[in-house]
């Protein structure tokens, strides 16, 4: 009769091989990552956990003023977009895909597209 493998033990390998490999990726971060992409690392976790308790109370609560709810789920989603594009224009690793573009630029960029996205935010509130 052939010996019996236990399952849970290669569940339990597997867990934590998995939770290593998580702490080594997070260590990696924030050996790393400058300050400043930290910062808007920070932001873009803030929008994203934003945006989902919005859509949830929507979902799950009310949508009753339907404007409302457009307005603050795509500021959101539209202050996401820009900061992502913030982050990819201020990190170091990206430099050679975008070369005439200094820190100062990419974030007057940013304010700029943040003020435009915000009007229009407001004008769909009425």
């Amino acid at each position: 009769m052939p010996p019996k493998a236990t399952p849970a033990r290669a569940t339990s390998s597997s867990s934590s091989s998995s939770a290593s490999a998580l702490m080594a990726l997070f260590k990696a971060y924030t050996d790393n990552t400058s300050d400043r992409l930290k910062f808007i690392d920070a932001f873009l976790v803030f929008l994203m956990v934003s945006g989902i308790i919005q859509f949830v109370y929507c979902v799950l609560v009310t949508n009753f003023p339907f404007n409302a709810f457009l307005a603050g789920f795509t500021s959101t989603v539209g202050q996401f977009v820009l900061a992502a594009s913030l982050r990819l224009q201020v990190n170091p690793e990206n430099k050679l895909d975008f070369k005439q573009v200094s820190p100062e630029r990419a974030f007057a960029d940013f304010v700029l597209g943040s003020i435009v996205l915000h009007f229009f935010v407001y004008n769909f509130l009425g």
